[in-house]
């Protein structure tokens, strides 16, 4: 932390530092003390890097705490022992669910104001653990906190001898996040095509971020969603080649055979195809005041492909606290709701439990360009 950033944290004539006002960096959230756009702040140790994306909370934000959410690798959610869990505690505890995001970490703060109580820490959990039961929800660890002296955050809490688990930074540190990639299903959706001149040898690569899987040179691939096969010739990055491709290394890849593909194309191992289709069901939050409603035609960009699509049907809109669904006529500014579309061009995708990268997408409104809700393929 800077200095500058450190006299902005400081309050009172003591030089209170309050955290809060590190990652509330707008002057509406320091006003109203709430979280309202996403802020991303980084920070390392000497075992690992760190980046938090503090997502807003209340319902009139879920679009921005699904879009800080999306790429998280692990879910911190806050309840404060004294008002135990809210409707956005469960609302929360929802799109982490329905993001996959693989590991939860269910943290009961202010355990100072409620004596260190035990008991309270466990009626806690076990009333998360039964709403959480009901979700598709990641690895879930509890950790009693007071975050203001910093009880368990980074060193083991004297008040709190009967618990055991691990500190916060201590989980944060060691939680395993690489197998939580999708290796088992070769993805490379093709960015961009490379074709300097090197000493008169008329050189093509295939550029792109690796989505799952792992790519060698002499592997036969498949590119999608034409269906032609070739061979790997090199893999290849600045540095120079590699023997093996995986999550999330940007590479180039040359084939051997010499082929018509481009942006939008994706190279996979033929006997892991993904799904080849013109229509899908997704999981969508809508982020713009316009609704979404049957017959609305939009853009969709799924990985590195666009594509034209209507929205068919609307199967159901789901309440986020009560987890029931409820049919709809459209989705409004913040609503999740499961939405059928039909698409202009044949698009290659997985479903978002096998790949958060195949199986998910942003829908343009082409009329203004501007991104109007995120989806999740079922």
């Amino acid at each position: 932390m800077t200095h500058l950033q450190e006299a902005s944290v400081r309050r009172g004539s003591d030089g209170e530092v309050n955290l809060a006002l590190l990652t509330d960096g707008l002057r509406a959230e320091r006003e109203q003390g709430i979280t309202i756009d996403v802020a991303y702040r980084f920070f390392a140790t000497p075992r690992r890097s760190f980046i938090i994306a503090d997502t807003p909370g209340h319902e009139q934000y879920t679009r921005n705490m699904v879009t800080g959410a999306s790429t998280a690798d692990l879910s911190l959610i806050l309840v404060d022992a004294r008002k135990g869990l809210l409707e956005q505690t469960r609302r929360h505890a929802y799109i982490a669910s329905l993001l996959r995001i693989p590991h939860v970490v269910l943290c009961i703060n202010k355990m100072d104001l409620v004596g260190h109580d035990e008991a309270i820490f466990d009626t806690l959990v076990a009333e998360f653990e039964d709403w959480a039961a009901r979700l598709e929800l990641g690895e879930l660890t509890c950790v009693p906190i007071s975050a203001l002296r910093g009880d368990n955050v980074v060193e083991r809490s004297d008040h709190m001898p009967w618990y055991e688990g691990p500190t916060l930074l201590h989980y944060l540190e060691h939680v395993h996040v690489a197998a939580d990639r999708d290796m088992h299903h070769a993805r490379l959706p093709v960015q961009w095509v490379i074709r300097p001149e090197r000493g008169g040898e008329d050189y093509r690569g295939y550029a792109g971020r690796v989505a799952g899987g792992v790519f060698r040179p002499g592997d036969e691939v498949a590119v999608l969603p034409g269906g032609a096969r070739a061979e790997i010739a090199a893999i290849e990055t600045f540095d120079g080649p590699l023997e093996q491709a995986f999550p999330p290394l940007s590479v180039s890849v040359r084939l051997r055979e010499a082929l018509d593909l481009g942006r939008g194309d994706l190279l996979c191992h033929p006997d892991s195809q993904p799904t080849v289709a013109r229509e899908l069901e997704a999981d969508i939050c809508w982020m713009t005041d316009a609704p979404l409603r049957a017959g609305g035609r939009y853009l969709i960009k799924h990985a590195t492909r666009t594509v034209r699509a209507a929205v068919g049907e609307l199967r159901w809109r789901a309440d986020v606290t009560s987890l029931e669904r409820h049919p709809a006529e459209a989705l409004g500014l913040n609503d999740i709701g499961r939405v059928q579309l039909r698409l202009g061009a044949p698009l290659a995708f997985d479903a978002y439990a096998t790949n958060r990268a195949t199986g998910s997408f942003i829908v343009i409104d082409e009329a203004t360009n501007e991104t109007a809700g995120a989806g999740m393929i079922a």
